[in-house]
C-alpha cells in the first residue's frame, strides 16, 4: 500500500533562530531553508530507509556530484568549501565508530577494506592523511547506535581482520572532543594537526563557525567516555604544554574534513569526505535545482532536480531529497505509468500522486513523510521524466482530491485484475472513499502478450510453451491436444513466462510429441500464475506473519472467505485460520503473491463433485489415468491427469505443493493504473476516471 510525503514551505533564514546548523550550497549563493509547515508548494522524500517502527538507514555514506562549479557555505556567507564541477564529493555523519585499522601501506589498508565490505555489519570508509611526511591511511566502520554496538564491532572486526594486524587492535570511538584551536586558514588547522598526529594523538580539522565568518578548528579525542578524553588531555599537556584545549559540545554542527579513499580500492584515488557533526541539518544544492543538477552515487547514479538535507538520526545518516510537488511528481508519474499512455490517464495519475504525497504528515518516516521507493511511490529522479508527463502534472498543477471538504490520500495500485477492492478486503475496516468496482481497462494490459501451452511431457513432467513456439498435431483417446515445437530446443517455461536465468524444464524438437494441458495467458499484470510452492516454503514465508503459530506440514491450503470483489478475506492451512492483521498481508504471507484475488490448487490432491453438489477429495494414488503423451499406453499413479468439465486437465501427483493463479498486482484499492488506461483510451478524461475510481470525491485546486 502506497504511503505518502511530506511538505514543507519556503522561509527566510535565520542563524540565530537555529533553523539549520549549516548549509552546503553547491553552485549558489541563493538558498531558502525550510521549516515544518505542511504544503502542497514542496515534498520531502527520504532515501535509504528500512522502513520500521524506528528509523534505520541502509547506507552509511552518500556521493554527490554537482554539474556545475560550486562553494559551501551558509546562506549569505564566504565559502566555506569549493566545489568544482563534476567533481565527487561523500557525506557521512559523526557518531559511534570504530576505528579498525591504521596502516602506511595501502595494500594492507585496502585488503582490511575488501574484508570488511565482504560482512553484512560493517562497512568501511579508508581516510587517508599526513604524518610526519607519509600517507597514513585509517579504516573505519560505522556508525554504530551506541558505545556498547561499537565495541562489540571492534571486537568482529578483530575477527575479520585476523592476520591483518600489527602493533594495535580495532578501537572503539565516539565523538566527544577536545578543540585545540580556532584558525582562519585549513593550512594553518592542518599544520597544527600535525604536530598533534606527530605526538601520538589523532587529531581532525574540522570546518564550524558563525555563518558570515566560517572558521577551521582542530579536534582531538574522538573518545567513547569521559575518562578516555581526560587521558588524552593528559597526555597532550604533558608533549604540548602550551597548548589550549576546550570541550567540545555535542551539539556543535560543522564538517569534519577528510580525505577519502575507498571508491578505488586498486589505487588510492582521494575524493573529499565531509563528516557532518552536531543535531542540525546540513544542506546540499546545485545552482539549478530546477535541472537536476545533483547526482547520487548510491541510487545508481540517479540525478535529482531540488536539494538534499544531510542529518543525524537514532545515530545514523538521514539523507532527505526536497524539492517542489510538481517536479517530484514528474519522476513520479513517469516511475509509476508510462509516458506513451493517454495524457488523461498521465492527469489522473498526476492528481491521485499529489493527492497521495500531500495527505501524509511530516514524520511518517522520522525525517519525511515519504520515501523513494514503492513503499510510498517511485521516485528515481529525472530518469523518468518525459515531455508527455511534464505536460499532464503542468496542467493539473494543484489539483488534488477531496471528500466533504477533507483531503484523500488516493491510493492507488497497478492493476486490480477486473475489480477493485473493497477496504475490508485491503484494511480490514470500511473506507467510504472506496469501494469494489469493476475495472474492465486492466485487460489493457495483457495486448500484446502471447498465450501459453501447458503441456504434459512423456516423463511426468509439466511446463510451459509460448503459442507462437508450438503446433497442435491431433488429439489423444482422452480428448486432449497433442503439440509439437515448431523451432530446434523450444524452452518449456516452468510458469507461462520468460523469467531472467530461469533453467527450462526441458527443450523440445519439431517431431517430438507433447499433450496439451490447457491454454492460459502469459503472467503478467493481469493474470498470473505462481508456484507451485511447497510446505516448507509456505511456512518460512508464513511464521511471524500471523498471530497463531502454524508449525505442521501444509496439507490442505484453501480460501474460506472472500470479499465483495473476490479477493480473499480468509485462509485456512489444515483447518486453521492464517489470522493475519489484515487480509491484504496474505500476499507476503504466502510467498509474495501480486495480489489476493487468487486461487489455490494443491498439486497432490483434486475435487470430485458429486450428486447433490457433494465434494470428495481424491490424490494420485487413487485416481484415474489418460493416455501418455506418446499414446503407446496409460500414464497411472504419478502423476496423473484429471480434466474439469471445461475440457481443461491438470496432472495430480504424490507431492505436496500449492499453485497459485491470480489476477491483478497490487492491494487493488482505489485507482487501478492500468484500469485508468483502458478508461484512457475509450475516451474517459481525467476527472471522470478520478471520480469513478474513488467515491465522492471533487477535484479542486488549492
Amino acid at each position: 500500500m502506497k504511503n505518502k510525503g511530506n511538505v514543507r514551505k519556503l522561509v527566510s533564514f535565520s542563524w540565530r533562530q537555529g533553523v539549520i546548523a549549516g548549509i552546503l550550497l553547491l553552485g549558489s549563493t541563493q538558498l531558502p531553508v525550510y521549516t515544518s509547515a505542511a504544503s502542497q508548494d514542496t515534498v520531502r522524500v527520504a532515501l535509504f530507509v528500512d522502513a520500521g517502527s524506528t528509523f534505520k538507514s541502509t547506507t552509511p555514506v552518500v556521493t554527490l556530484t554537482s554539474s556545475v562549479t560550486g562553494m559551501a557555505g551558509p546562506k549569505g556567507a564566504a565559502s566555506w568549501v569549493p566545489l568544482n564541477a563534476g567533481e565527487k564529493v561523500r557525506f557521512s555523519i559523526d557518531g559511534y565508530k570504530v576505528k579498525a585499522l591504521q596502516q602506511v601501506d595501502w595494500k594492507t589498508a585496502s585488503a582490511a577494506a575488501k574484508k570488511l565490505q565482504s560482512t553484512s555489519a560493517d562497512k568501511p570508509v579508508i581516510f587517508a592523511s599526513t604524518n610526519a611526511g607519509s600517507t597514513v591511511y585509517d579504516v573505519y566502520t560505522g556508525p554504530y547506535l551506541s558505545a556498547a554496538e561499537a565495541q562489540k564491532a571492534a571486537t568482529r572486526d578483530a575477527q575479520t581482520l585476523s592476520g591483518l594486524l600489527s602493533g594495535g587492535t580495532p578501537e572503539a570511538k565516539g565523538g566527544q572532543y577536545l578543540s585545540a584551536g580556532t584558525f582562519k586558514s585549513q593550512s594553518e588547522a592542518e599544520s597544527l594537526r600535525q604536530s598533534i598526529m606527530t605526538a601520538g594523538v589523532d587529531a581532525v580539522v574540522v570546518l564550524t563557525g558563525p555563518s558570515n565568518a566560517a572558521s577551521y578548528q582542530v579536534w582531538v579525542g574522538d573518545t567513547t567516555t569521559g575518562d578516555e578524553l581526560d587521558q588524552i588531555e593528559s597526555q597532550l599537556i604533558q608533549t604540548m604544554p602550551t597548548m589550549n584545549l576546550s570541550p567540545v559540545n555535542n551539539t556543535t554542527s560543522g564538517l569534519i574534513v577528510r580525505s577519502d579513499v575507498t571508491l578505488n580500492l586498486n589505487a588510492p584515488v582521494p575524493v573529499k569526505h565531509y563528516v557532518v557533526t552536531g543535531t542540525m541539518p546540513m544542506w546540499v544544492q546545485g545552482s539549478d535545482p530546477t535541472k537536476g543538477s545533483i547526482q547520487l552515487d548510491e541510487r545508481s547514479v540517479r540525478k535529482y532536480r531540488g536539494g538534499f538535507e544531510i542529518s543525524k538520526q537514532n545515530g545514523q545518516l538521514a539523507l532527505v531529497n526536497e524539492l517542489p510537488m510538481d517536479q517530484y511528481l514528474y519522476s513520479v508519474v513517469g516511475g509509476e505509468v508510462y509516458s506513451s499512455w493517454p495524457q488523461e490517464a498521465l492527469k489522473a495519475q498526476a492528481v491521485a500522486a499529489r493527492s497521495y504525497a500531500t495527505f501524509q504528515g511530516t514524520t511518517k518516516f522520522k525525517v519525511a513523510g515519504l520515501v523513494d521507493t514503492t513503499l510510498s511511490q517511485a521516485y528515481n529522479g529525472i530518469e523518468k521524466e518525459a515531455a508527455s508527463i511534464i505536460q499532464a502534472v503542468d496542467q493539473t498543477s494543484g489539483e488534488v482530491m477531496k471528500s466533504g471538504g477533507k483531503l484523500v490520500e488516493g491510493v492507488f495500485s497497478s492493476n486490480s485484475g477486473g475489480m477493485s477492492a473493497d477496504p475490508m478486503e485491503v484494511w480490514k475496516s470500511p473506507d467510504p472513499t472506496y469501494k469494489a468496482v469493476k475495472s474492465e481497462g486492466d485487460q489493457a494490459s495483457q495486448a500484446g502478450l502471447k498465450m501459453w501451452y501447458q503441456v504434459l511431457l512423456d516423463n511426468g513432467k509439466t511446463g510451459y510453451v509460448r503459442e507462437d513456439n508450438a503446433k497442435i498435431t491431433g488429439k489423444n483417446g482422452a480428448g486432449l491436444s497433442y503439440m509439437t515445437a515448431t523451432a530446434t530446443g523450444t524452452a518449456v517455461r516452468i510458469l507461462p513466462v520468460i523469467q531472467s536465468g530461469e533453467t527450462p524444464v526441458a527443450k523440445i524438437n519439431p517431431g517430438d510429441q507433447v499433450v496439451v494441458l490447457k491454454k492460459v495467458p502469459q503472467s503478467g499484470e493481469y493474470a498470473w500464475i505462481k508456484g507451485p510452492y511447497t510446505s516448507d516454503q509456505l511456512l518460512s514465508t508464513i511464521k511471524g506473519r500471523t498471530a497463531t503459530s502454524i508449525t505442521s506440514p501444509i496439507v490442505n491450503l484453501e480460501v474460506t472467505k472472500r470479499g465483495p470483489s473476490g479477493r480473499a478475506l480468509e485462509v485456512k492451512s489444515n483447518g486453521q485460520l492464517l489470522d493475519v492483521k489484515y487480509p491484504d498481508l496474505y500476499r507476503s504471507a504466502l510467498n509474495g503473491l501480486p495480489s489476493t484475488l487468487f486461487d489455490i490448487t494443491p498439486t497432490g490432491r483434486y475435487t470430485v463433485l458429486g450428486a447433490a453438489d457433494a465434494k470428495s477429495s481424491a490424490s494420485a494414488a487413487t485416481g484415474a489415468s489418460v493416455l501418455s503423451a506418446s499414446g503407446t499406453g496409460k500414464l497411472s499413479g504419478t502423476p496423473i491427469v484429471v480434466l474439469n468439465g471445461a475440457g481443461e486437465a491438470r496432472t495430480v501427483d504424490q507431492t505436496n505443493g500449492f499453485v497459485f493463479t491470480g489476477k491483478g498486482n497490487g492491494h487493488g484499492l482505489g485507482m487501478s493504473q492500468w484500469g485508468t488506461k483502458g478508461m484512457a483510451d475509450q475516451g474517459k478524461d481525467y476527472k471522470t476516471i478520478l471520480q469513478y475510481y474513488y467515491q465522492n470525491v471533487t477535484i479542486t485546486k488549492d
